[in-house]
Formats: structure tokens, sequence, C-alpha cells
């Protein structure tokens, strides 16, 4: 069976090593490169696939101090001829931030303390073209699918988000490429939701639920 070739993208290099170092305890699997953030990430690609030498699978980290982040460098990736799959492999498992990256694109989304072997699953699964998610990601994708209680959309918990980092209307509406009406509807539905009816409980109910991030983007 055929070397699964590894893209490495985190912007620590003692994460970079720690990976390498149990990849390369994987039989089949080999990092062949690997990035500090996003943009090096896509250059990365593109210089291997000209040397004739392509990525099967970019395991990249979702927020990086500099550079492109992880969900942008996704949407890049993905924008490529022929794109390799993207595993995320992050310390967030807010649904802002798994929500961000299966739009974005990718194949899969992991947490970084997983156990070894599920990370090397996670990868083989990418490489062959299925998705994979760690087992806690998955049970709150489905807690989505089951609570009874109506979940926010992807664009309404980008708006929280929003919200989160003190942004008025106009600026969200702005950001978001929406009139400031379709923000106040968008608040509407959003308190009804989370059974608030102001933009600080909103917030706290928010990240109380692992909606988004404590303290927003």
């Amino acid at each position: 069976m055929a070397e699964i070739r590894i893209l490495l993208v985190d912007d620590h290099p003692v994460v970079r090593a720690g990976l390498r170092a149990m990849l390369a305890g994987f039989e089949g699997m080999a990092v062949v490169a690997e990035a500090a953030e996003g943009a090096a990430a896509v250059a990365e690609i593109e210089r291997l696939r000209l040397l004739g030498e392509p990525v099967d699978v970019v395991l990249m980290d979702l927020q990086m101090g500099a550079g492109l982040d992880g969900v942008s460098a996704t949407a890049r990736i993905k924008d490529l001829a022929s794109p390799p799959p993207v595993l995320i492999l992050t310390t967030y498992d807010t649904d802002a931030d798994i929500l961000a990256a299966v739009e974005a694109g990718a194949s899969g989304y992991m947490l970084k303390d997983a156990p070894p072997e599920q990370i090397r699953a996670a990868v083989a699964s990418a490489a062959a073209g299925q998705t994979a998610l760690s087992p806690e990601v998955a049970a709150r994708l489905m807690g989505r699918i089951r609570n009874p209680e109506p979940a926010l959309s992807a664009r309404e918990v980008e708006l929280v988000e929003l919200l989160a980092t003190g942004m008025t209307n106009r600026a969200i509406a702005r950001a978001l490429f929406i009139s400031e009406a379709t923000v106040k509807t968008h608040l509407v539905h959003i308190f009804a939701k989370l059974g608030v009816d102001n933009r600080t409980a909103a917030i706290a109910a928010a990240t109380a639920r692992r909606i988004i991030r404590t303290g927003g983007r």
C-alpha cells in the first residue's frame, strides 16, 4: 500500500515535532512537509505537486498566532485543483469552530488530546476520502440534530461571535455583507433560540453552551 504523505500545519514547533514523532511510528505514514501558518501550507502543497510529490492529507491546526488561520487556509486549499483532504487537529470544540471548519471544506475534525490511535485512524480515513470526526465532535454534531431545542444556524453562530467582540449592528452588517435590518432579524431569532432578551445574555448563553469560545473570536 502506498505511503500516506502528510503536511503538518501548526504554529508551534514543539507541537509539530511531537506530531511528526508520533506519525513516524505509524506504518504507512510519513510527514513530508511542515508549515507554521496557512499561506505557507498552500504554497507547500503547490510546490510538492509541481515536484510530482503531492500531499495526501493536510493535518491543520485551527488557530495560529500569525498568518492565515486554519479555516481560511482550508478554504484556499479546497479551491486548488485536486486538493488534498484537510483534517483539522485543534484544541477547540465549540459549535462555531466546528461549523466554520466544515463549511470551509474540512474532511475531518479531531482534538489534540485524542489518543494516537484515533489520530492515526482519522488520517487514514481522510486519505481514503472519508469523514473523520473525534467522538466529542461527533457527539456535538449529533446533539445539534437530536436536541429538541432549536439550534443556531451557522450564520447565527457567526453573528454571535461578532457580538462577543463588541461590534455594533452596523459593524456586523458590514462584516457579513448584509443589511442592518437583516442583523436585527437574526438577533430576534438568536434571542428566541437561546431563551434570552438582550445581547449580553445571548453572549453568556452561547459561551456557556460552548457555541462560541469565551471572549468570542
